[in-house]
């Protein structure tokens, strides 16, 4: 099975869901995302922005929720019905195979990327600019001149 087979069946529930559902959808993403960046944070994962929380946490549950809200035709475009639409799991097994696919070809494709990165470049700043602040470093600025220092008191 080449794939795109394999992803063809995964999509974003937008397109594919009612109002209602869509709503629902939302509060629960945005539960999600708050107890993610708390999770990450306990785990002392690096990720001031929230990326994994937004992007990684609830991109999975908008993948996933087209398996359970999904309502067949709703736009014109055949898509199967939801666990919650009476599809069964067929969809939501679908999207998850989708989900696993993509994690492991980005996981794969992200470590090749980062092992040439630190073959040709390096991936760490001398333990000197990190203290003094990579904006000092990286632009010749103190972008929170309140906080420099703080890793040394």
């Amino acid at each position: 099975m080449a794939l795109w087979q394999v992803l063809w069946p995964l999509r974003p529930p937008c397109a594919f869901v009612s109002v209602g559902s869509s709503a629902i959808i939302g509060l629960i993403a945005g539960v999600l995302v708050v107890l993610a960046v708390m999770m990450f944070d306990r785990l002392k994962i690096d990720d001031p922005v929230g990326a994994l929380s937004v992007h990684l946490v609830n991109g999975i549950w908008g993948t996933l929720a087209v398996g359970l809200f999904a309502v067949d035709k709703i736009t014109g475009t055949a898509t199967g019905n939801g666990l919650f639409s009476g599809g069964g799991f067929k969809l939501l097994g679908a999207q998850a195979i989708g989900v696993v696919a993509v994690g492991a070809f980005t996981f794969c494709a992200a470590l090749l990327v980062w092992f040439l990165i630190k073959q040709a470049l390096g991936l760490r700043v001398s333990r000197e600019e990190e203290i003094a602040g990579l904006d000092l470093g990286e632009h010749g600025s103190k972008a929170y001149p309140d906080f420099q220092g703080f890793l040394t008191k």
